[in-house]
């Protein structure tokens, strides 16, 4: 992301640090460093040398939805379980990788323009993701609400009408609170006041500061936000709609989205996939295997 995020450090003092994920509860950054991987020989001759040409892979990614991307201490390094598991999807296919922090709703255009090679940034796999681009999956995650301590406002997932919502733009939450403010509307009840935020980091502040009632965000990521709060934030309501996250590649770059597809399967063979997802917390959002648009 182009504009000044928060880093890591501050975010906690702020006790509104935000998270995303796959079900289990994140244990905070990890302290051991990313396991070490070999390149794949038959692997690495899969990737198209347009990509493979400079030796890396360029990334797009928002670096604010902790625990799966997001900056570090030093306000500058993306770090996070997406970044660690995609450095060894790489290495797998003997290249580096160049993170660029942009805007969530900019990625999938910046790789359908040729900005980027990949989007990695948490995207739920969906209709309207796969008829932009290839989508090769990697992970699954569900959707958690959370308010402030004690739920204050008395905030029902399922029935939040009259309430003020957070909600990071252009994400599957976006999509889940403006059907139900719809559904709100249709009852004869109060719309849900949604406030939209470009950044999930501030979707969590907003709360955490009494500005919102609530946020809905990837289930690791409202997990992350609970622990990193000391307190100040409560899950409430279910797990749902858990999908896959999907890396983002163009739509004429079959042979790559492909690469990546063995790559991951191939960490998923060799333990170094459970590793990485272990270290960060989120095993829970494990799969057995990757696909391409599922």
């Amino acid at each position: 992301m182009l504009k000044r995020l928060i880093p890591v450090g501050a975010i906690a003092l702020a006790l509104a640090a935000s998270g995303c994920g796959g079900g289990g509860e994140p244990s905070g950054t990890p302290t051991g460093a990313a396991p070490s991987v070999s390149v794949n020989p038959t692997l690495a001759a899969m990737v198209p040398d347009a990509i493979k040409s400079d030796g890396k892979i360029l990334v797009g990614t928002d670096a604010t939805y902790a625990p799966n991307e997001f900056l570090a201490e030093d306000g500058s390094t993306v770090i996070g379980f997406d970044i660690d598991l995609f450095k060894a999807v790489a290495q797998t296919l003997g290249l580096n990788v160049e993170v660029q922090p942009g805007t969530f709703g900019d990625i999938i255009p910046g790789v359908q323009s040729g900005k980027y090679e990949v989007g990695v940034s948490s995207f739920t796999v969906n209709d309207d993701r796969k008829k932009q681009a290839q989508m090769v999956t990697y992970f699954n995650a569900g959707t958690q609400w959370a308010t402030k301590a004690g739920n204050p406002a008395g905030v029902d997932p399922n029935s939040p009408c009259g309430k003020r919502i957070a909600v990071q733009r252009d994400t599957v939450q976006a999509e889940d609170i403006a059907k139900r403010s719809e559904a709100c509307v249709a009852a004869g009840k109060p719309a849900v006041v949604i406030n939209p935020y470009a950044g999930q980091d501030q979707v969590a502040n907003s709360v955490v500061t009494g500005k919102d009632d609530a946020m809905l965000a990837d289930s690791p990521i409202t997990a992350y936000a609970v622990k990193q709060s000391n307190g100040q934030l409560q899950a409430i309501g279910d797990v749902y709609d858990a999908a896959p996250y999907g890396y983002v590649v163009n739509k004429d770059q079959a042979q790559f989205a492909q690469a990546l597809q063995a790559a991951v399967d191939e960490l998923i063979k060799n333990g170094t996939y459970e590793q990485i997802l272990n270290q960060w917390g989120v095993q829970a959002g494990a799969v057995p295997s990757a696909q391409i648009n599922p």
